[in-house]
């Protein structure tokens, strides 16, 4: 963890930050260096997590290519009893990350996420590294403000996704409280999503639903759908040469329960409300951005799972 927070604050240090490049597109995408999306996969509560609500584009790039770094922080009970003592669990992801247009009103993006996670038990520390689960997502932009004359604009976009199995699973996990402690779910996974964003002037909002199909693996798993919606509040400010744009805003996600051979598990369903805020920087090309979100009010796993916080650190390139 230190080591991948180390390389990163050395490109921030080395590297200029900056906003997106010109609009190619025909309908006038006043957004392009504003665009806040999500792709969370969050496999109840931290498994696999490529995203984890912490946001699927840039706020100044929305094509772009990068490299981003997130940490998860939670406690869960080591045992099935009221005193069972609490544990720390730990979910991070390095992740290479795009955004690419395909045309005039599509987009292709993806992820490739790679995990190393700990947690200390009883018995000792527990820790699990490698690949994650892949996603792909596509994106179509059904209407948008076509001229920049215009005082309000718009944009609105629909999507659909997959997630594919490359992360591996360990059945041997699910006898823990926390099931999620994985670095896959084991399943291919689906995603439908939609993105709304109004901007007037400096100051706007992006409001995004996205709703995930887990589907059994071969162990005849099968982690419980997923539900993500978030709204954020974006201001951007022109400080000399620098685009500078706080946030502000509340996610949340709700899980169904998991099955084990076609049977609900209990105490696997949840749901969970995040505050976060975070701030961009962008100059020329570049862009860094930083995240936190801190949980408003939880449910996860009958409450024998909590989350403390979550934060997220990215360096892009847009194109």
């Amino acid at each position: 963890m230190k080591k991948i927070f180390f390389i990163l604050a050395l490109f921030a240090l080395f590297g200029q930050t900056a906003s997106a490049g010109a609009e190619e597109d025909s309908i006038y995408n006043p957004f392009r260096n504003y665009s806040l999306f999500f792709g969370e996969d969050c496999d109840a509560c931290g498994c696999s997590a490529n995203g984890g609500s912490m946001g699927f584009s840039s706020m100044l790039n929305n094509n772009f290519v990068g490299i981003r770094y997130f940490h998860q922080s939670y406690k869960s009970r080591d045992g099935v009893f009221n005193n069972s003592p609490w544990i720390d669990e730990n979910f991070n992801t390095a992740q290479l990350w795009a955004r690419i247009p395909l045309g005039k009103r599509i987009e292709v993006m993806g992820l490739i996420p790679y995990h190393f996670n700990n947690r200390e038990k009883a018995t000792g520390k527990e820790d699990i590294n490698g690949l994650g689960d892949i996603t792909v997502m596509g994106f179509y932009t059904l209407f948008g403000t076509r001229t920049d004359s215009a005082t309000v604009f718009h944009k609105f976009q629909l999507g659909a996704g997959l997630k594919a199995p490359t992360g591996k699973y360990d059945s041997a996990n699910n006898g823990s409280v926390n099931p999620s402690f994985q670095l896959g779910t084991g399943s291919w996974d689906y995603m439908l999503a939609t993105e709304y964003t109004v901007k007037r002037k400096n100051l706007g909002l992006n409001a995004i639903l996205n709703y995930i199909f887990k589907t059994e693996n071969e162990k005849k798993y099968q982690f419980g759908n997923q539900f993500n919606y978030a709204a954020t509040l974006f201001y951007n400010a022109k400080i000399e040469n620098l685009n500078v744009v706080p946030q502000l805003g509340l996610a949340g996600e709700k899980y169904e329960n998991n099955k084990d051979h076609g049977e609900k598990v209990p105490l696997t369903a949840g749901d969970i409300l995040f505050g976060k805020m975070g701030v961009e920087i962008g100059l020329q090309k570049w862009s860094l951005g930083l995240s936190t979100m801190l949980p408003i009010n939880q449910n996860l796993t009958g409450g024998r799972v909590e989350a403390n916080y979550r934060w997220s650190l990215n360096l892009n390139y847009s194109l």
